[in-house]
């Protein structure tokens, strides 16, 4: 029996509307902004929330003394158009050059990593 179910995914940033546009774009869905508190609800998926967090500092992809930090997985149907598609929406290049693998890893604009993975 389990003691709880997930509301949702939230991410902490400088600028909770700029993320959640970015995240809109890349995954549809409906903005509602509340100040320093963003959702983003996804037709079909999970929440995203966004809240601003004063003094953030990014995560370090790969962290160079401990293990793999959070991220978000998000399967697309063509790597190299999804690609183009986060790079033109701002997106940075983490891990993105072996084409042969089935994944490719991001930073958004506020620094937190993403993979795209094909299905």
């Amino acid at each position: 029996m389990a003691l709880a179910r997930l509301g949702v995914v939230v991410l902490d940033c400088p600028d909770p509307r700029a993320l959640a546009g970015f995240y809109a774009q890349v995954l549809g869905g409906t903005v509602q902004d509340e100040g320093d508190w963003v959702d983003l609800k996804v037709p079909g998926g999970p929440a995203l929330a966004f809240q601003r967090a004063p003094g953030f500092v990014p995560p370090q992809w790969p962290a160079p003394d401990a293990s793999q930090q959070f991220h978000l997985d998000l399967v697309v149907e063509d790597l190299d158009a999804a690609e183009k598609g986060v790079l033109e929406l701002g997106a940075k290049p983490l891990d993105a050059q072996d084409r042969e693998r089935t994944f490719r890893v991001y930073a958004d604009p506020a620094g937190h990593p993403f993979c795209l993975c094909a299905c």
